[in-house]
């Protein structure tokens, strides 16, 4: 299967690893935990890649934009089921410093990333603009 812009991405190749190592970690869990906090973790998880790849394939810079905003709250909804599952004991210092450098990469990729769809919405309005102001002459 030939690959789609948005897996060419490193913040989606980063959010795929996270999500694939949250959920090497939780499938140990007991049935109880993975039921409640397991289930909550690799949802928000998923949420990060799904939503960066469902914004790029929307066609606007606007959806684009919105849906990384989606995938950057899933960010933080991960973050905090993280710490439950660490003040629960259901992760291990060892773990817990295994994800932290993929988080601690992927958070600030997202928000460049946001930024560089931005600065190329806002071109392309400008770009737009002087086109039709080109016309109007």
């Amino acid at each position: 299967m030939e690959r789609t812009n948005f897996e060419k991405l490193r913040v989606y190749q980063l959010a795929e690893q996270l999500a694939d190592r949250i959920w090497l970690v939780v499938i140990k869990w007991n049935w109880f935990a993975k039921s409640t906090v397991g289930g909550q973790i690799v949802r928000a998880a998923d949420g990060i890649g799904s939503n960066i790849a469902e914004g790029s394939g929307r066609g606007s810079f606007q959806d684009n934009l919105r849906f990384i905003k989606i995938a950057r709250g899933s960010l933080y909804e991960t973050k905090h089921w993280l710490r439950r599952a660490y003040k629960r004991r259901l992760l291990t210092d060892s773990e817990v410093e295994e994800l932290r450098p993929l988080i601690a990469e992927l958070s600030p990729k997202l928000n460049a990333y946001f930024r560089s769809v931005d600065r190329a919405a806002n071109m392309a309005k400008k770009t737009k603009f002087q086109v039709q102001s080109t016309k109007l002459k």
